[in-house]
């Protein structure tokens, strides 16, 4: 008996909605990331992508456990020398609230080109609202 790899063109991509208010921002990070991954589907292969989309709404309203929205740093670099800067989670919470999910669902993905292209088919919005009703997105409860 042969074994048979599944075809990306045949992978079904289904879109679904997480609502991030009063999630714990682990768990919910960690839940994004199996569905985009596709762990989640018994066609699961690790080097395809036929993971399924996600749209986080309300993202200004996700739950920090303990301190860490005001002990969390989170670090970037502006590419010059000297140029480390560091923001709270308070702070990146109050500037660019869809970044703080982003950057933890990163963490949880693939290290490669197939971890940037599994990241791209996440979709994070401030508010309750978002552009994608036309994909007919399923409510997703975590």
């Amino acid at each position: 008996m042969k074994t048979e790899s599944h075809k990306i063109e045949n992978a079904d991509k289904t879109w679904f909605v997480i609502d991030a208010e009063d999630r714990v921002l682990g768990r919910m990070a960690s839940r994004i990331a199996l569905i985009l991954r596709g762990k989640h589907k018994a066609t699961f292969a690790p080097h395809l992508d036929n993971g399924d989309f996600v749209i986080v709404v309300n993202a200004e309203k996700v739950k920090l456990t303990g301190n860490k929205r005001a002990d969390k740093n989170y670090y970037y670099h502006t590419g010059y020398p000297g140029g480390i800067r560091s923001n709270t989670a308070e702070e990146l919470l109050a500037k660019k609230p869809g970044r703080i999910i982003e950057l933890a669902v990163k963490g949880m993905l693939p290290k490669n080109r197939l971890g940037s292209q599994l990241l791209s088919k996440l979709k994070v919005y401030a508010g309750p609202g978002h552009p994608h009703a036309a994909q007919q997105p399923e409510n997703l409860d975590i």
